[in-house]
Formats: structure tokens, C-alpha cells, sequence
């Protein structure tokens, strides 16, 4: 039996798409640019806000120091529409809490910044105690530098063995590859699963309660798709 899960966050725990594509158009539409899909953003997202804004501009053919004003846009338009469309997947809360309930740590690992990550595990997991949280902070490189997910392991005090790393995608498979982890890709967040697959994925799953079945039988439904 596993004794702790990290999850990634957007696509993983939380659909927030709609609300990271509308906060960063309504930017590039103020200030004359192209918008773009919700199904461009989920391809745009993943590597971290700096990440995501120098793709928007690049696929919109930005040049010069407009880099500054637009972070800073977005930034100012997430933290005002981060709940209007945000919401939990379909079964998350009650995995989560059956998880806790048996005992396993559970942990957040995101690339998003680490103020916004606990503002919005805040909001949307006010009753459910994780065990560590982390979005990007200074101090760590992003994923899929393993550094922070073995911080987490340490600050635990677990080895990478009894650990699983959850996320939706190729960024979160190759964290948990370069942390040694275990990693399980999941079907109903921003990528697919040929991605998953190609990137190293362990277990393919496309159900939150498969990772009850995974870490310690506690789920009813054990059809999930172990690779490796």
C-alpha cells in the first residue's frame, strides 16, 4: 500500500481551463492581440505562468517588452475570475477523503504560483487537510525537475517507493520519472493518452476512484491500466 499521493492540480484535481483562458484573453483582447480555444490552452498550460505568456505571445507573433504587462494582466484577471468556472472533476472530493480516511498523506505539487495554488485549494478544498502544498516557489526549479517532489518526499519522511505522483500531463509523467516515483496519468483532465503513454505513464486511469484501487483496494472499480 502506497502511503502518500502528490497530485498535480490543473487537469488533475481541479478543471480550471475555462478560467485561465478567459483571464488570459481578456488580456491580449485589451491590448489589441489574437485570442485563443480553451483547446489551445490546454496545450499552452503546464510549464507555469511565465511559461504560458511567452507562448501566447510567440503563437501571436508578440515581439518586444510586452512580456512584463501581460503576466501582470493575467495575473490581475486570475485572481479576480479564478472561481467563476473553476471546479472539482467529477468524484475528486470523495476520493480525497476517503484517501485521508485511510490513513495516506496526500500533497499538491503544481506549477502554478504558489499564492495561487493555496488560494485556490483554499477555496476549493476548504475541508480537506493536505499534507504539503506546493505551487512554484523561488527556491524550486519547475517541474519536471524532480526538486520539489522530493522535498515533499522528505518533509514526509517516505521514500519514493511508497509514494504515487497523479497528474494529466507529459510534465507530470516525466516528474515522476525524474523523482523515481511511480506515476499515474489520468484521462479526464487537459491532455491525452497517447501523451500520457509516450511520456512514461505507469497507470492510465480514467476514473478517480481507480486510485483507490491503486494505492490499497479501497475502491469498488479496478479497471485501470497499469504500463509499467
Amino acid at each position: 500500500m502506497y502511503k502518500a499521493v502528490i497530485f498535480d492540480l490543473d487537469g488533475t484535481l481541479l478543471d480550471t481551463i475555462s478560467d485561465i483562458s478567459d483571464s488570459v484573453n481578456a488580456v491580449l483582447s485589451s491590448m489589441g492581440h489574437s485570442t485563443f480555444s480553451e483547446s489551445q490552452y490546454k496545450y499552452f498550460v503546464g510549464m507555469g505562468v511565465d511559461e504560458l505568456i511567452k507562448t501566447v505571445m510567440r503563437e501571436n507573433g508578440i515581439i518586444g517588452d510586452e512580456f512584463d504587462t501581460i503576466k501582470s494582466g493575467y495575473i490581475q484577471e486570475y485572481a479576480k475570475r479564478n472561481s467563476i468556472k473553476t471546479k472539482p472533476y467529477d468524484g475528486i472530493l470523495d476520493m480525497l477523503r476517503k484517501l485521508k480516511d485511510s490513513g495516506v498523506k496526500i500533497c499538491i505539487l503544481s506549477n502554478k504560483p504558489h499564492f495561487q495554488t493555496e488560494e485556490v485549494v483554499a477555496k476549493y478544498f476548504d475541508d480537506i487537510a493536505f499534507d504539503v502544498v506546493f505551487g512554484k516557489k523561488p527556491e524550486y526549479k519547475i517541474k519536471p525537475d524532480p526538486e520539489s517532489a522530493l522535498k515533499i518526499l522528505e518533509i514526509l519522511g517516505i521514500t519514493q517507493a511508497e509514494a504515487l505522483y497523479v497528474g494529466d500531463t507529459n510534465t507530470d509523467m516525466q516528474t515522476a520519472i525524474n523523482a523515481g516515483i511511480k506515476s499515474v496519468g489520468v484521462l479526464w483532465g487537459f491532455r491525452t493518452m497517447n501523451e500520457l503513454i509516450a511520456a512514461g505513464a505507469g497507470y492510465i486511469i480514467n476514473d478517480p476512484k481507480n486510485i483507490l484501487s491503486i494505492v490499497g483496494g479501497m475502491g469498488n472499480d479496478s479497471q485501470f491500466r497499469e504500463l509499467s
